[in-house]
């Protein structure tokens, strides 16, 4: 193959398909033809040699030498749109309508500034949440049901540090660590919290699925230790007002505690024992990259990690027991 020969066209289209990784959905994005966009992608890989694109249920995969070819493409490509065509946005005419989605504690810790932003700064963008109930939220970028995850992602975001094909894009927003909550006057608050106790009492976990394991639990078997889940919730915030009104324990992330509404009747302590960091990271798809308003957006999202930090900080450090109880 000659460069010479080429055509260009045709890597427009590549980039399409790469990004919605679906024949469908990349064609209405080029204002084309599904088997118009089908013709285009066997051209090319008549032109480079290589199937670049394999049929799967869901729509298509792409090979290494795609994977490969993509990211020198995709930088092409911005470049000559940015040359061709120069940014220019302003926030405060712009108009778009996005849907998040995040779990409640995450959104009640975070929109209240969002909103505040929007008002003052972009009237004309709305923002529609969508429930987050799973730890798994690609399938709803890659469909366009949602435009944008914040959230706890941990499986996620150590895949896509190392995938080089993906059309969805990452970035860590915060990094805390998870404690044991209670209520002010409970028991434990007021001794310290040991594996002995700690597996004694009976726990809330917070669970999107129902299902009653999470990462204590994985972590307490690595003890050969384990837990009574006397119940599971699929809201911080219900997670919150359950702890804080009976003897129930649970396990929360730090910066979290505040967005339960029940700061005040709750305290926390150290875990006895260890847990991976909790991350809180920001999701979205390709075909949003350089939207100007979706810019916007996820970067007064990073603006926020100060604001975030502020709200940890200003809470009391973990319980600690009275001498006499040590």
């Amino acid at each position: 193959m000659s460069f010479l020969t080429l055509d260009l066209n045709l890597l427009r289209v590549f980039d399409a398909v790469m990004t919605e990784q679906n024949l469908t959905r990349a064609a209405g994005h080029l204002a084309m033809t599904q088997p118009a966009v089908s013709n285009a992608i066997k051209r090319l890989r008549e032109s480079l040699g290589d199937e670049l694109l394999i049929r799967t249920a869901y729509g298509v995969k792409p090979t290494p030498r795609a994977e490969a070819l993509w990211p020198s493409v995709r930088g092409a490509l911005a470049s000559l749109e940015a040359a061709v065509a120069p940014e220019t946005f302003d926030v405060s005419a712009a108009h778009a309508t996005f849907r998040m989605a995040m779990a409640d504690a995450t959104a009640a810790m975070w929109l209240p500034s969002l909103m505040r932003s929007i008002e003052s700064e972009a009237p004309g963008i709305n923002v529609r949440m969508v429930p987050l109930t799973t730890r798994e939220p690609r399938p709803m970028l890659l469909r366009g049901d949602i435009d944008l995850a914040v959230g706890f992602f941990p499986g996620v975001a150590a895949q896509l540090s190392y995938e080089t094909g993906s059309p969805i894009r990452h970035e860590r927003l915060y990094s805390g660590k998870y404690v044991c909550v209670m209520r002010r006057d409970h028991p434990l608050a007021k001794v310290e919290l040991n594996l002995d106790n700690y597996c004694a009492a009976n726990h809330l976990l917070v669970s999107f699925s129902g299902r009653a394991h999470g990462l204590v639990d994985e972590a307490l078997a690595q003890l050969q230790r384990e837990r009574r889940i006397l119940l599971t919730v699929n809201q911080f915030f219900t997670a919150g007002r359950v702890v804080a009104n009976s003897d129930l324990v649970t396990v929360l992330p730090r910066h979290l505690i505040a967005a339960t509404g029940m700061t005040d009747a709750l305290a926390h302590k150290e875990l006895p024992f260890q847990l991976p960091a909790v991350h809180l990271d920001m999701l979205w798809h390709e075909r949003d990259a350089r939207s100007p308003a979706h810019k916007w957006l996820r970067t007064h999202l990073e603006k926020m990690n100060t604001q975030t930090q502020r709200a940890v900080n200003t809470l009391p450090t973990p319980t600690q027991a009275p001498a006499s109880s040590r």
